[in-house]
């Protein structure tokens, strides 16, 4: 087989390079290389983060990921060379001048592969001529080694299993488990020959009293465990509740904040289940709707629902649907940094994210992959969710006759967040224009598989003539809400409509009384004492609101009416259909009548149990959203009301639950307050010798706003350090100027730099490129300071710009007010401390350094560090000098004998 007749293009910070089919390979400047790239089609790897470098976003070429996620679908795979290498079998590069021949090397390989049977060969063919037509770079290549198969293939949605009903499951059996049973249970997990933790004994033993028999109504057996990193706590949990699921016959949901933990559960999960069907049998993961691939939005893409670039992610998506564990398009087996080459164009369209779906209506409802992770839970044993989803599902999930009893939430610090985020309230233009969309459907000359309320329900709503007379009634009304172009005539002074003219009011009262400070960012003030123009707006627009909801909830009704009458031709599917629109629609109507509460807040009195304010919401100076906000001031009320109430038992764990303060604060955070039994408490501390393995080191002559310093100081400590440096930011304008200052420098030290906010690549994905490579550095904020798992060597050295108090705003100055002052923001500083220090030493072995760069951080902070770790207040050139001094002693430590010491 011919090679490639393409030249190769490899972008760093350290410079550009070219490798030619005759092999030859040249560094080269910017200009040329974007010239070539756009004469020549070149191999590239990532587009966008090569077209970034040379200051050329839209470049483009053959790039090998897109070649890999065409070959080898749903497998997992680090976009860099190290990685590509290892994917292609293939010795990497040893340096940055290397990387363009390596990357037609590996091409060379990866095409190779088609030559022969592989295990995702089928559908290869008809997805590669597919391609050709899109002009699809890799298509010619692609086709030429593959060849026509003898048989025909299957198409994916052939090729995709059908769900099965089933019986409902029956309630679970009351049980009680016995220590004995526990401990002989988490000493099968953690296997004969591991080392008996008695801390990790003890935790298991305390988290079993989750699944004790309930004794009152709305008391949940309830466990607070504060366990630190080291103790097992994965583990741990897994012994009662997996003993309480085999013995009871029920379900235990297993709730988590971040993605990486629940890949971490689905990794543990093969000590309970080794063999694959059976785990995939009794363990299911479940995120929310809008994770998940739509089939029918897929297949609307494939028929030229999509277009250019987005038409070929199309393909490729359908070549991943086909060979997926489950679908799911947001952390599952879809390659993170998928979406990302394709600028996210198409992505969003491919899931359900405005919640139009037709259920049994659905000529794909049967193979549905959201349907069938709802039905493989509802008989699991295992059911590994986040915390979102939980207090959703709780709050107006469909599956109420399958609610968990028993519930583990893991990364319990963060329950209160959530509950914020779930519970919470917004009437805003775009939260209206969506609701708009979903009843109205496509307007005007817009395109897509956009269904309104008519087009999804009008045969069933039919059956009678009230459903339809309600139908036609909301359409009506809902086209008194925003529609496109709303922003651009609210800052022309032109609102069309009672909500848009409201909205144009709380713009003009939000400018008028904001004194930020920061000119590029979101503006926000409270929702009091509302001028004139405010007053005036709210009672058309609540008029509007109210001529909403009101066939909304007629149409329910009527729907509810018709499900209690059954009539000849509804069968089970028709059900499932009928069901799921009152469940959506309860939803909406739920929303609507929280924003006509909202509205009745203005010019009337204040509910102490709620923090409302108005809003102008800005990136960098650019307006995308404007509106009135509502939040609980004490967001776990309804969290227990909703969700604890209800359950038997649940166990709140994490490592940092008390937040930097006592037993009080987790109950205040987590609901336990709010329930009529207390909690248990359990609290266990790390096994971890953090006063031999770490230091937490202040550094006192970095001023604050100093710029230049703070990336100077960046630089030196991560070359000091060698890499292996996570630096975290309270700011993304501050992040984005430190990497601008320090990227080629340290490059120029062979230490790659990557960054949140900065790179076009998700977090997900920067976080594995991390982990993956023990000299890169990565910075970012708040995401990476509790989602990162990053145990050895590739973490070394956590770098925080300063101390990181809470932004404040409206609803911060409520909640501090509410509760202590002052104290209440050391309690956020603590945990979040807490939490960024707890990055560094994840297993047993691992050393390193925790510097923060700020003179000015209170002594009562330091509380936030576990007890006996070294704390020093150090010059910049002290802290530098002490960071490159613990690298070398802990090489020559970990170095066996004879390998140091020879020049």
């Amino acid at each position: 087989m011919t090679t490639l007749p393409y030249p190769a293009l490899h972008a760093s910070h350290s410079g550009t390079w070219i490798a030619t089919p005759g092999g030859d390979c040249r560094a080269i400047g910017r200009g040329e290389a974007i010239r070539i790239a756009a004469d020549t089609p070149v191999i590239l790897l990532n587009a966008p983060l090569v077209g970034q470098r040379l200051g050329h976003p839209e470049l483009s070429g053959l790039d090998v990921l897109e070649l890999w996620a065409f070959l080898r679908p749903a497998r997992f795979m680090v976009p860099t060379p190290r990685g590509l290498a290892r994917a292609a079998g293939i010795d990497p590069p040893a340096s940055d001048a290397e990387i363009a021949p390596f990357l037609r090397r590996a091409a060379e390989a990866l095409l190779a592969m088609a030559e022969g049977p592989w295990p995702e060969r089928e559908g290869a063919w008809n997805a590669a001529q597919s391609l050709a037509r899109l002009r699809w770079p890799w298509a010619a290549a692609v086709s030429q080694r593959l060849g026509r198969p003898e048989q025909a293939e299957r198409w994916l949605f052939s090729k995709l299993p059908e769900w099965e009903e089933r019986a409902p499951r029956p309630a679970p059996r009351t049980v009680t488990l016995g220590e004995d049973q526990v401990a002989a249970r988490l000493d099968s997990l953690t296997g004969a020959g591991a080392e008996r933790r008695e801390g990790q004994r003890a935790y298991a033993q305390a988290a079993a009293a989750a699944f004790e028999p309930r004794r009152m109504r709305d008391a949940p057996n309830l466990v607070l465990a504060e366990a630190g990193t080291g103790i097992g706590k994965t583990l741990g949990y897994l012994a009662p509740a997996s003993l309480w699921a085999a013995e009871a016959g029920g379900a235990v949901w297993i709730s988590t904040f971040t993605k990486a933990l629940q890949r971490q559960l689905s990794q543990e999960s093969e000590r309970l289940f080794p063999d694959p069907e059976q785990r995939k049998r009794r363990i299911v993961t479940r995120k929310g709707r809008e994770n998940y691939v739509c089939l029918l939005n897929l297949e609307d893409a494939l028929q030229g629902g999509f277009a250019g670039r987005a038409a070929v992610l199309a393909q490729l998506a359908a070549r991943w649907a086909a060979y997926t564990a489950d679908g799911d398009m947001v952390g599952g087996d879809l390659p993170g940094w998928l979406p990302v080459l394709f600028r996210r164009n198409g992505s969003t369209a491919l899931t359900d994210r405005r919640g139009e779906c037709i259920y049994a209506g659905c000529p794909h409802y049967r193979k549905c992959f959201i349907e069938r992770a709802s039905r493989a839970s509802a008989d699991a044993d295992i059911v590994i969710a986040n915390h979102a989803l939980v207090m959703v599902n709780a709050a107006r999930g469909r599956e109420a006759n399958s609610r968990p009893a028993r519930y583990v939430f893991d990364e319990g610090h963060h329950l209160f967040d959530a509950a914020d985020a779930i519970f919470a309230a917004a009437l805003t233009g775009q939260e209206a224009i969506e609701i708009r969309r979903w009843i109205t459907g496509p307007e005007g000359t817009s395109r897509g598989r956009r269904r309104g309320l008519a087009a999804r329900l009008s045969d069933v709503a039919s059956y009678d003539a009230e459903g339809g007379e309600a139908i036609a009634a909301a359409v009506a009304a809902a086209r008194q809400l925003p529609s496109d172009q709303w922003l651009q005539r609210l800052a022309e002074g032109q609102p069309f409509g009672p909500v848009e003219a409201l909205l144009a009011a709380v713009r003009g009262l939000v400018y008028a009384r904001d004194e930020g400070e920061d000119a590029g960012y979101g503006l926000e003030t409270e929702l009091a004492e509302p001028d004139a123009a405010l007053v005036e707006a709210a009672g058309p627009a609540g008029e509007a609101l109210d001529a909403l909801l009101r066939p909304m909830i007629v149409l329910g009704r009527r729907l509810e009416a018709l499900l209690t009458d059954g009539p000849d031709w509804m069968d089970g599917p028709a059900r499932a259909r009928i069901e799921g629109a009152i469940a959506s629609l309860g939803w909406r109507a739920d929303t609507v009548g929280a924003w006509l509460s909202l509205i009745a807040r203005i010019g009337g009195p204040a509910d102490p149990k709620f923090v409302d304010w108005l809003a102008v919401d800005r990136v960098e100076g650019r307006e995308y959203d404007v509106g009135l906000h509502r939040h609980w001031l004490d967001p776990s009320r309804p969290l227990a009301d909703v969700v604890l109430k209800p359950a038997h038992g649940a166990l709140v764990t994490s490592a940092t639950l008390r937040a930097g303060g006592d037993w009080e604060v987790a109950e205040a955070r987590t609901g336990a307050a709010h329930l009529p039994l207390p909690a248990m408490r359990f609290e266990a501390p790390s096994p971890f010798d953090y006063a031999a393995n770490s230091e937490v080191i202040i550094v006192t002559d970095v001023k604050r706003g100093d710029l230049a310093a703070l990336a100077n100081a960046y630089a030196r400590l991560i070359v000091a350090a060698g890499g292996g440096t996570l630096g975290l930011f309270t700011a993304i304008r501050r992040l984005r100027s430190v990497h601008a200052r320090v990227a080629d420098r340290l490059a120029r030290e062979g230490l790659p730099l990557y960054a949140q906010h900065v790179d076009p690549i998700d977090t997900g994905t920067l976080v594995d490129i991390f982990r993956d490579d023990p000299r890169a550095s990565l910075l970012g904020t708040d995401a990476l300071r509790d989602g990162v798992d990053v145990p050895g060597d590739s973490l070394r050295l956590v770098v925080m710009e300063g101390v990181p108090w809470p932004k404040p705003g409206v609803l911060h100055a409520a909640r501090r007010l509410a509760g202590g002052g002052g104290a209440y923001d050391d309690r956020i500083v603590r945990a979040r401390m807490a939490q960024a220090f707890g990055r560094l030493i994840r297993r047993a072995g691992d050393r390193g350094a925790f510097v923060l760069l700020s003179a000015a951080c209170p002594s009562r902070l330091l509380s936030a560090f576990p007890a006996g770790t070294p704390v020093s207040r150090v010059p910049l050139d002290e802290a530098v000098a002490r960071i490159r001094l613990s690298l070398d002693t802990s090489l020559r430590q970990e170095a066996p004998a004879g390998v140091r010491g020879s020049g």
